[in-house]
């Protein structure tokens, strides 16, 4: 089997593309993100991403982490899909597609730099209290798409994000579908810098965009931060979250930052 792909990046979260349309990976999506995420091995990403038909939109993303999970939603993967349909002919600037969690506007603002917005964020829970390595800490639960714990955190270059990321995640009040781990510190009303740990991936990430939306939103809500918000990534780029409050929620919000591809190939996978 002969695929042809993309790899991407946004904002440092890298993805492997593929142009799905004809199903020919089909069936075949958990195990060949599985063989081709792997670092060293293959060619390595956080992710692969399946283009697909959509019957209500200009494509639908199919996303799968690099453990083969398939997740309903990827902020940055949903940005470099948004680059790679505009690139392939498939979709305008403006553009509407499908993900596992709803229909979702994006636009191409310049050669690097996407827009996406999210579906309004849901299940929040402010100030929950759990045991982690031994401590009580306080966090925040928010859905963005996907599930994310924030904690607040002092001295974050430091912070053992990987050992508390990893008990976060697997944290029984969080099973079974656990959870991804947001560590955020607070540089001005406007400005925060965020590490993340990504369930699926399984490490941390240089950059999350759901986990930078969690961690604008939650840090918004208790009153930290005021929109738009730029979340500093581990790997140095800037994402913005743009966002209207109210008292019945948040609505509005969108996400923008880098998506650019890296290099494309052809993959050749054996029929055995």
């Amino acid at each position: 089997m002969t695929l042809d792909f993309a790899k991407m990046t946004g904002a440092g979260n890298d993805f492997i593309v593929i142009d799905d349309r004809g199903n020919t990976v089909g069936n075949d999506a958990r195990e060949l993100a599985k063989q081709l995420c792997r670092r060293r091995l293959s060619v390595g990403a956080d992710g692969l991403i399946l283009i697909v038909p959509s019957r209500r939109a200009d494509f639908r993303m199919r996303y799968f982490n690099a453990d083969g999970s398939e997740a309903d939603m990827c902020g940055n993967g949903g940005r470099c899909a948004a680059m790679f349909a505009h690139g392939a002919g498939l979709a305008e600037r403006t553009m509407s597609f499908e993900s596992q969690s709803g229909l979702h506007a994006a636009e191409i603002l310049d050669d690097d730099n996407v827009k996406l917005m999210m579906a309004d964020p849901r299940a929040m829970l402010l100030d929950v209290e759990i045991p982690v390595r031994g401590e009580r800490v306080t966090l925040s639960r928010i859905n963005t798409g996907v599930p994310h714990a924030v904690l607040e955190v002092a001295g974050l270059d430091d912070y053992p994000v990987l050992e508390a990321g990893r008990a976060i995640r697997e944290y029984r009040g969080f099973m079974p579908e656990g959870t991804n781990a947001d560590f955020v510190t607070i540089q001005d009303e406007h400005t925060v810098r965020l590490r993340t740990y990504e369930r699926g991936v399984e490490d941390e990430t240089l950059a999350c965009g759901t986990g930078a939306v969690a961690a604008a939103l939650t840090m918004a809500a208790l009153g930290r931060v005021k929109p738009p918000v730029d979340v500093e990534t581990r790997g140095g780029s800037i994402l913005t979250i743009a966002f209207y409050m109210s008292e019945q929620g948040f609505c509005d919000v969108s996400l923008s930052g880098e998506a650019k591809t890296v290099y494309q190939g052809t993959l050749e996978q054996s029929e055995g």
